[in-house]
């Protein structure tokens, strides 16, 4: 799969006229820069939330492919949702919100009488910050993004998961570690804790968010508060009552402290960045707690972790 990576795309790069990006999560927009560096020259659509997310997801994604990610962002077009676009002679397309993050729409396409939507990733019908999706038109052809399509969403309540977790945690003295994904789930966690503050659930122990990404992704969420629940002030009192740890002096200095607080860190898999220090100097103590709120794939430190691993390999 890793070497998938380094070979050509199969279809002649001159042949296609333009590229449809449904959301900005990587691995629907991670392909972007190599397109872009094989030859691609033309125009990238795209809503302007997801456009304002891969201004700082693409440059972040690859060191290496940074300068190319920047490149690519020149491309990029953004449009308005829910309204008929055309993007060559004869074929118009229309981006639908469909939930699930800032900026993610499915994209019906339409020509010479046909049409064919693609679904994207699809957010929950009652989710505790996005609007649920819009309705589809009519399509012929319908293109369903299925990660998860062989299971069903357990029935939780986040707020007593979050309340009980972070409560029994502070008691004990202990620092509760939530890895998680910068776009969507970190904004959904801050809202969650704040919610909890404001119902006097929780202590107002001290909450930090130890991420570049995710921080750039949360002004951005707060940019774009139109496409969500949340209001401008609720935006402003979650960002106000989160510490940023921007430079990696404050990382090093939070890493050391010890006393109760909750700490969201990338990446949500434990397979890299800022949350592997603090994995490191909590996980051998019994008093903290690691919470994994997102999918695992196979192979990661949080599928190991998840299913009972004794051990595992942190910077060899």
């Amino acid at each position: 799969m890793r070497e998938k990576n380094w070979q050509a795309l199969p279809v002649d790069i001159a042949s296609i006229d333009a590229v449809l990006l449904t959301h900005a999560h990587i691995d629907h927009s991670g392909y972007i820069p190599a397109l872009t560096k094989a030859g691609f020259k033309g125009l990238i659509y795209s809503s302007s939330g997801t456009l304002d997310l891969c201004k700082a997801l693409l440059p972040d994604s690859g060191y290496l492919q940074e300068e190319d990610a920047r490149q690519s962002l020149a491309y990029f077009k953004p449009v308005n949702l829910n309204e008929v676009i055309e993007i060559a002679s004869g074929i118009t397309a229309i981006f639908t919100p469909v939930g699930h993050i800032v900026g993610a729409c499915a994209i019906k396409i339409s020509a010479k009488g046909k049409s064919i939507t693609f679904s994207g990733d699809v957010g929950r019908q009652h989710d505790l910050v996005m609007y649920p999706p819009k309705a589809l038109s009519e399509t012929d052809y319908l293109v369903v993004e299925s990660t998860y399509g062989d299971r069903k969403h357990e029935d939780i309540d986040a707020l007593q998961f979050f309340e009980d977790i972070i409560n029994s945690t502070s008691k004990r003295g202990g620092i509760v570690l939530v890895p998680s994904f910068a776009v969507g789930r970190t904004q959904i966690n801050l809202h969650i804790i704040q919610q909890l503050k404001d119902q006097k659930r929780l202590p107002n122990l001290p909450v930090h968010l130890n991420s570049p990404m995710a921080i750039s992704a949360t002004e951005i969420f707060c940019k774009h508060n139109e496409e969500h629940r949340l209001s401008k002030k609720q935006c402003q009192i979650m960002d106000q009552n989160t510490h940023f740890v921007r430079t990696p002096e404050e990382s090093i200095a939070l890493n050391a402290s010890r006393y109760p607080s909750v700490i969201i860190s990338a990446s949500g898999m434990a397979s890299g960045g800022r949350v592997l220090h603090h994995l490191k100097s909590l996980i051998p103590y019994h008093q903290h707690s690691v919470v994994f709120i997102g999918f695992q794939a196979p192979g990661t430190r949080g599928d190991a972790l998840i299913n009972g691993a004794s051990e595992i390999k942190i910077h060899g």
